[in-house]
């Protein structure tokens, strides 16, 4: 069966939730938004596109600082409100420099920042 993105169900902005997770690690990289063209575009060049709410525009995973997400998969959840990408993450996925954007834990109450 063909794929198309206007199956997926997007909220009251047009978007849907995209988690990328680390194909080989299984380590959670980041979330981001997707417009039913960021996927489609992510399909067809095989770089994680998203939606930037704040800049409004799209935006490759990469395409300035290098730090790339290759898509080895795209999976879709059971309402259809949400995606999971597996990629292969050249560099860091965070805009701060982590490995990952979930870098800060809550224990006892208390956050705590993990290099």
């Amino acid at each position: 069966m063909a794929f198309d993105p206007a199956t997926l169900t997007f909220n009251e902005a047009g978007l849907i939730p995209a988690v990328a997770q680390d194909h080989a690690t299984g380590e959670v990289l980041m979330l981001a938004w997707m417009t039913a063209e960021a996927v489609r575009r992510t399909l067809e060049t095989r770089r994680a596109t998203y939606w930037s709410r704040s800049r409004q525009a799209f935006w490759t995973k990469g395409e300035t600082s290098g730090h790339v997400q290759e898509l080895v998969e795209m999976r879709i959840d059971c309402d259809r409100d949400a995606l999971l990408l597996t990629v292969r993450q050249t560099g860091p996925a965070c805009h701060t420099g982590a490995r990952s954007c979930f870098f800060t834990k809550v224990e006892a109450g208390e956050e705590v920042v993990e290099a």
